[in-house]
């Protein structure tokens, strides 16, 4: 019985090891699909993959490049931002001028127009001072000669006489009130 077990044991196939024409046949697929994955399959999926690095770094690149672009067209904008805050500083400052200048100028005139008006007014005051001792004088000679008249008793109409006679009576006047100017 025991050589009976052996001998059926001989019989009886080992399920882990399989046939040897399973292992041939299974050896050739192995290999044709092997070949197939390493000549077809394996290039087409390196193409692919290097397409998509080039993809990747072709975008980072344009990436890069945008960037860059930016940072000098921010650069460009601070720039001219910097130029347009001086200009408007410059304008500001200039306009100060201007105003100072301007109303440094009117202040000017304006003086000039006061003097003028106050030179003009005094002209005229003094003319017209000139013309009321003209007039007074006058009035004061025509008292004075019919006054001097009456104390006399005789005519002073003689121009001559007469105008002599006031001009001495206002020249008196005249030192009398110089004195007393000098006295206060």
């Amino acid at each position: 019985m025991h050589n009976a077990l052996i001998i059926a044991a001989e019989e009886t196939h080992n399920p882990l090891i399989p046939p040897v024409y399973d292992i041939v046949w299974s050896a050739v697929a192995f290999v044709i699909i092997f070949l197939v994955m390493w000549r077809v399959v394996t290039p087409r999926i390196t193409k692919m993959l290097d397409e998509r690095t080039e993809a990747i770094e072709g975008g980072i690149k344009k990436a890069e490049a945008a960037q860059e672009q930016a940072a000098a067209a921010l650069d460009e904008y601070n720039k001219q931002l910097a130029d347009a805050r001086s200009e408007a500083s410059r304008i500001r400052e200039q306009a100060r001028a201007d105003a100072t200048a301007i109303g440094n100028e009117v202040r000017e005139q304006a003086a000039a127009d006061a003097a003028r008006i106050t030179a003009n007014a005094q002209a005229q005051i003094e003319a017209e001072r000139q013309s009321a001792v003209q007039s007074l004088r006058s009035e004061v000679g025509t008292l004075a000669l019919d006054l001097a008249s009456g104390v006399i008793g005789e005519s002073l109409k003689d121009d001559a006489k007469s105008s002599a006679v006031v001009d001495r009576f206002l020249a008196d006047l005249e030192a009398s009130q110089a004195t007393k100017t000098g006295e206060h």
